[in-house]
């Protein structure tokens, strides 16, 4: 029997420290893995939640220190937004980027904002004043870049009720705008767009067990995000009418056609994206399709 100190390692060491997002991530986290086929549950006081995966473990962290803690090896692979990466400077693996957020999935955004009545225009205005966010490293490297000195605090959380009583501007992340347009400000300036990244330890991407698990992690979920906004469309198309509706049936890469036991008749399916379905039915059945069917998915793997 080969003795292994506790500070070795064998190639093949499993399971996999995994970091998911606690806060606002944490529900579309869960909900993400759910279709790609991991079953997460985690207790309201937990931080260590459930994954229905031998090889995996799984930790829930603030996405604002992922990265630090993916970096050092304390975790062999995290979830969080490409924002905190920059802010904290991870030499980590960027493995996958995963295009989802709380809300959507469209990026969300670093944000310099003012008071509606504020002279503040760009970010020049800014000379001499004070500034609020919780991403000190990022505002006071877009300051250098502009040339203008301010004070620039750290905020604890609340930062948009924060302008203009404590301080002349705020930098905060946003999604829609929406907090920001009920508290009456407005947006100067864009300093970062940040997108979901699924990142990994430099060392356990070398691992061979551990990159072979990270990377069937990535195909699931990114197949699960590929998914989300596509339905598989079936129909029945009479032999006069098939040139017609394949015609007019996108697809990845073709519809597919299928002969019934009728020879008159085929069937025929196409991946489709969701938003599309509205106007595709009716031209469908126009051009003489029957039996229409349309039905979600979980996964599409490219």
């Amino acid at each position: 029997m080969i003795y292994y100190a506790p500070h070795m390692k064998k190639e093949h060491d499993m399971p996999l420290v995994l970091g998911l997002p606690k806060g606002s991530l944490q529900e579309s986290t869960f909900a993400l893995f759910k279709r790609a086929g991991f079953n997460v549950t985690c207790s309201s006081r937990s931080y260590t939640p459930v994954i229905d995966d031998d090889e995996i473990k799984c930790r829930l962290l603030r996405p604002q220190e992922m990265s630090r803690y993916v970096e050092l090896g304390l975790l062999d692979a995290g979830i969080c937004g490409y924002d905190w990466v920059y802010e904290n400077g991870s030499d980590v693996e960027e493995i996958c980027e995963l295009n989802y957020s709380k809300a959507t999935s469209n990026p969300v955004r670093w944000v310099l904002a003012v008071p509606n009545d504020s002279k503040i225009k760009t970010v020049k205005d800014l000379e001499g004043k004070r500034i609020s966010t919780e991403a000190m490293g990022l505002v006071k490297r877009y300051l250098k870049k502009h040339g203008v000195k301010a004070d620039v605090e750290f905020s604890w959380g609340a930062t948009e009720v924060k302008a203009p009583e404590l301080v002349d501007a705020i930098v905060d992340l946003t999604e829609t705008g929406s907090s920001l347009r009920a508290n009456n400000l407005r947006i100067v300036d864009t300093i970062l767009v940040s997108t979901t990244r699924f990142i990994a330890n430099k060392s356990s991407w070398k691992n061979k067990a551990k990159r072979a698990k990270l990377e069937q992690l990535k195909m699931l979920l990114t197949g699960a995000l590929e998914a989300q906004c596509r339905v598989l469309l079936k129909c029945n198309a009479p032999a006069k009418s098939l040139d017609r509706i394949v015609k007019v049936l996108p697809s990845l890469h073709a519809p597919t056609v299928n002969k019934l036991n009728d020879e008159n008749w085929f069937a025929v399916e196409s991946v489709v994206e969701e938003k599309k379905v509205r106007d595709l039915i009716p031209m469908l059945t126009k051009n003489g399709a029957t039996g229409i069917i349309e039905l979600p998915l979980n996964k599409i793997i490219f």
